[in-house]
């Protein structure tokens, strides 16, 4: 099952440490009653959580919110109350526990009518369309006399049903006469008063054109809002149809198929959704990106329909700029600085990646260069495991990185300019709508390896006679300058051929696949988080490393300085036939273990680093980012913009404005932001 990018769960957010977290307390508690500090309501609500910041903000509002962490309702919170919500906002239903403590106005576990009306009635919903009540809903869920109290696994189903019914009361009040009809600009009131948490801006912009000027029955009423409620469950139906893809376009009857196994979904919402889908490819979005309208519809589609998740603000990133405000802004300094950004972090990708697996890789060439039939005759190894207890053993643990540093100095721009390029080619042959043809990867990834070999080469010469070294008893200790002094220019790029023949298909191989596996570790939204990207990069570096082994075998014997007795090779071709002649086939697969066990982790925490990078330090130069590093989703209507977390927010308390803007967004429940001026809220604080 695919990690969660944001699940709001004890396995996700770690409860803050009490000393931490009283301290953030005491930060912010400004009211001091019997030697001992509370937190106001506006001190939570607008100073910590940093909500309702505007001068003319309504103070009923910010006390109904302060109310859901003050459980004993005095108009206080204390730290043992303050710590309490913390700890509630690391349970896995989060979300609707802070819900029902914003209705239990009481603090008794329970929610009575009069609880239960005095939030509905202060809400904004409430003051455009009045919902009755005394309606038979109501009497249902309260009793006949209103008196039964909900306890909070009852109040989520009412929550739950409350908003569909508030939809259907909505529809009776535009339709007096009872046609069973009413008009586009009518569906659209509704839409926009009762569901606008559902809704994008570009769904809003359009509701009226979907019903193409025709009166909206109360069947097809409910099955918009339907489709809107349903629209993870539309994705998942999408993907059944794919087998998975996210990029291949869909039929309506290709997508009614897949829904037949999944009764919650009508042919009339898929009707909708392609209605809906077809007014937006005429305007908006669509006509921004250039993109045609089609009968076919493709996973980025929806995700253009369905609001945001209220979790996706949990991720935070360490810097955020905005290099141009639209694609068309795209200069060629632009994109020369895109590729500089991304050399940039590919150069400490490959750092510390090569760091992680060094000493594996020294093994692997020990390994490989390690002769059977020649003068010398002894095996130094019997397999790679004797190699590094060996190598330990007479060198110490520091002889594991022997070789390091030039390593270092050339892994950057190695691998730095191979994940450019790759990402560069990639840009180049994507479609509008993401798409690129495996071919085009394969191709991609074969320029990456190509293009390597330039920084490859010299590194590698290096970094082998450097390795080898401490293999003679007694050897003097052998410089990195000293080898780049006997080489020369031209010696650096001895074994380049084999360099390239192992380069060009690793890459080929590995940079396809990576992208094939990160795909099918995503969640349903597409995102991948970092362990999914770790092992994608692993699991691609297993098909890639073992089969390029023997051209990496054929480019070590090239590179390494043969001793006295030991066969000499004069190129690629001579190479391949003295070794098979004097040592076998199987010698071409000598250290292919060690060789996977190096290049499979190594390019997994590259690939892992280097997207990291991307999303810590995100700037947006108007063109691709890493697939699975984010939810392209619409906002819903007066959705809070460039969400930050207050670095006072710890533990749970990452999750508090998420899940109070959730409220918002999954339940309706829109507080009035405005109202009362400063100072007459100023007047309804506590006193000492």
């Amino acid at each position: 099952m695919p990690l969660k990018k944001a699940q709001i769960g004890s396995s996700f957010l770690k409860r803050a440490n009490t000393e931490k977290l009283r301290e953030v307390f005491q930060k912010y508690a400004s009211h001091q009653k019997d030697g001992e500090y509370f937190m106001t309501s506006e001190d939570f609500v607008r100073k910590f959580l940093g909500l309702f910041t505007d001068a003319a903000f309504n103070d009923e509002s910010v006390r109904l919110l302060a109310g859901i962490a003050d459980t004993s309702k005095d108009g206080l919170i204390s730290f043992s109350e303050f710590q309490a919500f913390e700890g509630l906002l690391c349970t896995p239903d989060a979300l609707y526990k802070t819900a029902f403590q914003l209705f239990d106005r009481q603090g008794n576990g329970t929610v009575s009518y009069a609880d239960f009306a005095e939030v509905v009635q202060k809400t904004e919903l409430h003051s455009k369309i009045p919902f009755s009540l005394d309606s038979p809903f109501i009497r249902r869920y309260f009793g006949e006399k209103k008196q039964r109290l909900i306890n909070y696994a009852e109040f989520t189903q009412l929550l739950h049903d409350f908003h569909e019914e508030y939809a259907m009361e909505a529809f009776r009040s535009k339709d007096p006469a009872g046609s069973g009809y009413i008009s586009p600009l009518d569906f659209q009131d509704i839409m926009v008063k009762v569901k606008r948490h559902l809704l994008t801006a570009d769904v809003k912009d359009n509701l009226v054109a979907v019903t193409e000027g025709h009166k909206v029955s109360f069947p097809y009423f409910m099955a918009f809002t339907s489709l809107l409620n349903n629209m993870e469950l539309i994705k998942r139906i999408y993907l059944h149809s794919t087998q998975g893809s996210r990029t291949e376009p869909v039929t309506k009857d290709e997508l009614l198929f897949a829904a037949q196994t999944m009764s919650q979904i009508t042919p009339l919402e898929i009707d909708i959704l392609f209605q809906l889908t077809g007014a937006l490819q005429q305007s908006g979005w669509w006509r921004r990106k250039k993109i045609q309208a089609s009968s076919r519809i493709v996973y980025s589609d929806l995700s253009y329909i369905a609001p945001e998740h209220y979790t996706k603000h949990i991720t935070t990133r360490l810097a955020e700029i905005k290099a141009v405000e639209s694609p068309a802004d795209r200069s060629a300094f632009i994109q020369i600085l895109e590729s500089t950004y991304r050399f940039t972090l590919g150069s400490l990708a490959g750092a510390v990646g090569a760091t992680v697996v060094y000493p594996i890789d020294l093994v692997k060439t020990r390994m490989q260069n390690q002769r059977t039939g020649s003068f010398i005759g002894e095996v130094a190894y019997r397999n790679s495991f004797d190699c590094f207890k060996k190598v330990i053993r007479h060198e110490g643990v520091l002889g594991l990185y022997r070789g390091l540093l030039p390593q270092l100095m050339g892994v950057a721009p190695e691998k730095a300019i191979k994940l450019t390029v790759n990402d560069l080619v990639r840009d180049k042959f994507t479609d509008k709508q993401g798409v690129i043809p495996l071919w085009c990867e394969v191709l991609a990834g074969a320029c990456a390896g190509g293009s390597q070999v330039v920084f490859t080469n010299p590194l590698e010469i290096v970094k082998i006679r450097l390795q080898v070294a401490g293999e003679i008893a007694g050897g003097g200790k052998v410089r990195a300058l000293s080898v780049v002094r006997e080489l020369g220019l031209f010696g650096l790029y001895k074994g380049a051929r084999a360099c390239l023949l192992r380069d060009v298909p690793f890459s080929a191989i590995y940079f396809p696949t990576y992208a094939h596996t990160k795909a099918m570790f995503a969640d349903e939204d597409g995102y991948n988080h970092p362990l999914t990207l770790l092992a994608a990069g692993a699991i691609a570096g297993v098909p890639a490393a073992s089969l390029v082994t023997p051209a990496d075998v054929i480019k070590t014997r090239l590179q390494v300085v043969a001793r006295t007795g030991q066969t000499t090779y004069s190129g690629v071709w001579d190479a391949t036939k003295k070794i098979m002649a004097e040592e076998g086939p199987r010698a071409f697969w000598k250290g292919t273990a060690a060789r996977v066990f190096r290049s499979s982790p190594q390019f997994g925490v590259t690939l892992v680093t280097y997207e990291l990078l991307q999303r810590l330090f995100y700037v947006d130069f108007g063109g691709s980012h890493p697939t699975g590093s984010e939810v392209h989703k619409s906002k819903p209507m007066d959705a809070p913009s460039n969400v930050r977390i207050n670095a006072d927010h710890i533990g749970g308390y990452r999750a508090a404005v998420p899940l109070l803007n959730g409220i918002e967004s999954k339940f309706g429940l829109f507080l009035p932001r405005f109202g009362f001026s400063q100072q007459t809220s100023s007047a309804s604080k506590p006193s000492s």
